[in-house]
């Protein structure tokens, strides 16, 4: 026998007791979860209703059978001879990945086996476009669930983790995975870093009005004089309105406020019982348009400028509409679109979650309450981008057991409101599947039938390069259907860091043309490029339907109009959940 070799490391007694109270440990974490949320009458941790598990948890339920079935699968895998084209791809960027040989060989592997899968479905033969999306979609999901990454025993990172600290970090990954299920949401950010209020939707202002759909916030102004015309922002009633404003370096409100823009925001409320026969009559007239009113009347201007954010841009459309066959169009200056989609041919992978399975869960999800939990509209967003949204968590929160970074955008990600269950999903059927917005007299508003061909409102539309969510190409369509003058500007980015872009960043880029075109295609084609954030053109071009500014005081300070302060901006909307 050769002297020097090593003889085996056997584990010792104190080794033993070790990884024996590790795993005590973690059975009792496990087991005081599982009391708790029995006592409390719960079907499942975190969640009282329904008694089926949300479709986030049946991913991370799919994602745990895989991981018990990953290693003979990537047995199978190893035999692959391909050397799979480097890609820059932050799952496997440490280097263990690529010093030691056998990880490398099941990188390799597994990227050269996607690659052929993903090629597979371009490849098969007899589907529509519509089928092969959805396939396209699902291999993706499964490609990402199966990835190396995923799994604690093939993963170097986790190894490592795992003998440097003894186990711990799986512990620490335990303890984090039960409190997920507790909330019944995954953790993207660190706990605790952002409060509303106080260092997120800070941008002074007041509560200046409040219904039981909205509460209507008017912002102080920052300048001596203000724009004439008003500015009114509708955000999406699917998510909180601080995604513009965020913190102050970030935010499209203070930085409206510093242009000299009397600027509103409407705050909707999370839905609740109350609300379970909301419908888009509601969101149009006892929002949209009495949130116009409101405001000329507390100003005494003729008409304001309006913002509509995703699908609140849908419904600004058919308030739009709506206006032009009441003869009241001249109450809105212009309209402006940020990511927002009327016409849903191209409407992106939503659509992929529209089938007759996940309605029919819709409806169980909200028969009791009359309104679906917002963590249910959060996983499916989530699920859309599986690779950043789900299953990086999981290696970061459960494998490594470590905490998320501070992040103030998935704070608001993860900060889910409620959803009317009636007008949700007449929003997915109607519009979404029939695409009845844009027919002709398709959607009537109070009895009353509206086209969008009529629609002559001056129209600003911004889409993002990358979006998913809203693709350019969707967007587009707005060009299609309204009559009046219009803008389109292509963002860098998607959905979100394409309209959150302020110009102190100088990031990303945007496109414009002077000249018509006829389609998106054509528009890129002669487009000239931009440097930077697309705001500064948004606000030259609101300054070109009307420079006209006057003093800012009187009713251009909140609570000093006809309209007393109710509470300090952001509201108690906004902090209900």
């Amino acid at each position: 026998m050769d002297e020097t070799t090593t003889a085996p490391n056997f584990p010792t007694l104190e080794d033993w007791q070790h990884w024996t109270l590790v795993m005590g440990r973690a059975q009792q974490m496990m087991m005081e979860t599982w009391a708790e949320s029995w006592k409390a009458g719960e079907p499942f941790p975190g969640l009282k209703s329904p008694s089926q598990p949300p479709e986030a948890f049946d991913l991370m339920r799919a994602g745990a059978e895989a991981w018990s079935k990953g290693l003979q699968a990537w047995g199978q895998m190893l035999g692959a001879t391909e050397k799979a084209a480097e890609a820059k791809d932050r799952r496997f960027a440490a280097p263990e990945w690529r010093d030691n040989p056998l990880f490398d060989t099941i990188c390799q592997s597994y990227l050269a086996v996607s690659d052929q899968l993903m090629r597979g479905v371009e490849e098969v033969e007899g589907i529509d476009e519509g089928a092969r999306q959805k396939l396209r979609f699902a291999t993706k999901s499964f490609i990402d669930a199966m990835s190396p990454s995923n799994f604690a025993l093939t993963n170097p990172q986790v190894l490592k983790k795992t003998i440097d600290s003894r186990g711990e970090n799986l512990l620490n990954g335990l303890r984090h995975m039960l409190d997920d299920i507790r909330a019944g949401q995954l953790t993207q950010t660190r706990k605790g870093e952002y409060e509303v209020g106080r260092n997120l939707a800070t941008t002074p202002g007041k509560v200046v009005k409040e219904t039981p759909l909205y509460q209507l916030i008017q912002y102080t102004p920052t300048t001596d004089k203000v724009l004439t015309t008003p500015v009114v922002i509708f955000p999406p009633w699917i998510n909180r309105f601080y995604i513009l404003d965020l913190t102050p370096e970030k935010s499209f409100v203070r930085w409206c406020v510093e242009q000299g823009i009397s600027l509103f925001m409407v705050s909707w409320k999370s839905a609740d019982e109350s609300m379970k026969d909301v419908v888009l009559d509601d969101y149009v007239l006892r929002g949209q348009v009495d949130a116009v009113d409101t405001i000329r009347d507390l100003l005494g201007v003729e008409s304001v400028h309006t913002i509509g954010y995703c699908v609140a841009g849908t419904t600004l459309a058919a308030t739009l509409a709506y206006l032009q066959a009441k003869g009241e169009a001249a109450k809105v200056r212009s309209a402006t679109f940020f990511t927002a989609q009327i016409d849903f041919t191209q409407a992106g992978d939503l659509k992929l979650f529209l089938g007759d399975e996940v309605m029919g869960l819709h409806s169980q999800l909200t028969a009791e309450k009359g309104f679906l939990d917002g963590r249910y509209m959060a996983a499916t967003f989530n699920a859309l981008r599986g690779r950043d949204l789900v299953w990086n968590y999981v290696v970061n929160n459960y494998l490594l057991g470590e905490e998320p970074a501070p992040f103030d955008l998935l704070h608001w990600n993860s900060d889910t409101t409620n959803l009317p269950a009636k007008w949700h999903r007449d929003y997915l059927e109607t519009l979404y599947k029939q695409n009845k917005l844009v027919e002709c007299g398709g959607v009537s508003i109070d009895r009353t039938p509206v086209d969008l061909k009529t629609v002559r409102t001056p129209s600003y539309i911004q889409a993002g390069r990358e979006d998913h969510i809203a693709p350019p190409e969707s967007v587009w369509k707005v060009m299609d259907h309204f009559a009046g003058p219009k803008r389109f500007v292509l963002a860098g980015s998607g959905h979100i860091a394409g309209v959150v872009n302020p110009p102190s960043a100088q990031k990303y880029q945007y496109w414009t043309c002077d000249q018509d075109q006829p389609s998106l295609d054509e528009f890129i084609a002669h487009a000239t490029e931009h440097k930077g954030s697309w705001w500064p053109d948004w606000v030259e071009w609101i300054r070109s339907l009307g420079a006209d500014e006057v003093p800012a005081t009187g009713a251009r300070q909140p609570g000093e109009g006809k309209l007393p302060a109710l509470e300090e901006a952001p509201g108690r909307y906004v902090r209900t959940r």
